[in-house]
């Protein structure tokens, strides 16, 4: 028989703290340089997105304050595609202006309040096509985004009036949601009935990532979490660090391509405030980036220096909050300069072209391929001087 020592001996506590892994965010990482280099000018950086050519690796969020017309125009003229809000203020107002201004406005102790009223107005079908035609009108592919609730009432009708990318939206994307009180969208069925590309977001598992390729998704979204005006970190505890969620769902891209010979582009959504951490973000393994805050600061930005999430408007539980980026000019210049600012938040273009030239990485799959190293010191090493400005 055995002693109590001796039971207590052969016992095995499994913790989950045991088998933690370790994950990466931007400032967590840097890019090593390789054998070689190549000129700022013959790095390319154009691809096919779903079947819309970009010449730049940019996406604009589906975020009130950062998209509208305008600014889809305007981006489209530089290269990138938008991402118009299907639920927010441009479909439920004839004149979003006045309720745009009203929230940029507002005191920091009641804007809650004025967004949960200003996203109590219903939408309207009839601004959904005004929206994407003045898109088409402002010189961009309309490219809409909506939750998978809303995306089963509207994806059929953006399709017939001219929408070129639905992209379906949610807090945690899965290939396999279960509900009980209601018919959840089958993205299998949706994508396969849409007769545009159907693009899904957000997840950071690959797992689910390869899944929701099988089903048919067009591109896949990456982020949880990151943005600068999102609280889902704090609110709900859920989230992965950037650098590793976009490389465990490139992973499963890389897999999907080896047996379909279907390449899937991945988009690192949030997160990213300068060029460099675009640049990690491609490293990682993204094709594209989604921009938010960062292209909520150009003067055509919508949202007049604020910014917020769109999990924000929740009159019970907001994910998000408005935030003040300030204005901080024409989104040219955000975009590929010349930059004003020392610290990377302008020219952001630019900073990647320079760093893939520096890497040696002449096309968006070259850049993909460079070494990305942990480095917790790389923003701190030697910039004592810098810091002690700040």
């Amino acid at each position: 028989m055995q002693t109590p020592i001796e039971a207590a001996a052969r016992r095995h506590f499994r913790s989950k703290v045991d088998a933690l892994r370790p994950t990466y965010g931007f400032e967590d990482v840097s890019l090593a340089p390789g054998t070689e280099t190549v000129e700022p000018n013959d790095v390319a950086l154009e691809q096919d997105f779903a079947g819309i050519p970009l010449r730049i690796p940019i996406l604009a969020a589906a975020m009130d304050a950062v998209v509208d017309p305008r600014s889809a125009g305007v981006l489209a003229r530089l290269g990138g595609l938008a991402v118009l809000n299907l639920e927010g203020i441009q479909v439920r107002c004839d004149d979003p202006a006045p309720v745009l201004e009203r929230i940029a406005s507002a005191p920091d102790g009641e804007v809650q309040a004025v967004l949960a009223e200003a996203y109590g107005a219903p939408i309207r079908e009839d601004l959904v096509a005004r929206r994407i035609a003045e898109i088409h009108a402002a010189g961009s592919r309309a490219a809409v985004a909506a939750t998978p609730a809303a995306a089963r009432r509207f994806g059929a009708f953006c399709a017939e009036h001219g929408a070129d990318l639905f992209l379906v939206q949610s807090q945690v994307s899965s290939a396999r949601h279960l509900a009980s009180e209601y018919e959840p969208l089958s993205l299998a069925e949706f994508t396969r009935f849409l007769p545009i590309p159907v693009a899904v977001g957000n997840t950071t598992n690959a797992e689910a990532a390869f899944a929701l390729m099988e089903q048919g998704a067009a591109a896949v979204f990456v982020g949880v979490g990151p943005g600068a005006a999102c609280t889902t970190r704090e609110v709900l505890g859920i989230g992965i660090p950037q650098v590793t969620a976009i490389s465990d769902v490139a992973a499963a891209r890389d897999a999907f391509f080896a047996e379909t010979g279907r390449w899937i582009p991945v988009v690192g959504d949030g997160g990213m405030k300068r060029g460099g951490d675009i640049a990690k973000a491609i490293a990682a393994g993204a094709d594209a980036v989604m921009l938010g805050s960062p292209l909520a600061r150009a003067d055509e930005a919508p949202g007049r220096g604020t910014n917020w999430g769109m999990a924000a408007p929740s009159p019970v539980l907001p994910r998000g909050t408005r935030i003040r980026v300030g204005t901080s000019g024409p989104m040219e210049r955000i975009l590929f300069g010349p930059s004003h600012v020392t610290d990377g938040t302008e020219n952001l273009v630019g900073a990647l072209r320079q760093s893939m030239a520096a890497l040696g990485a002449r096309t968006i799959r070259e850049m993909q391929g460079v070494e990305i190293v942990y480095a917790p010191s790389v923003a701190t090493e030697g910039k004592s001087w810098q810091l002690r400005s700040r």
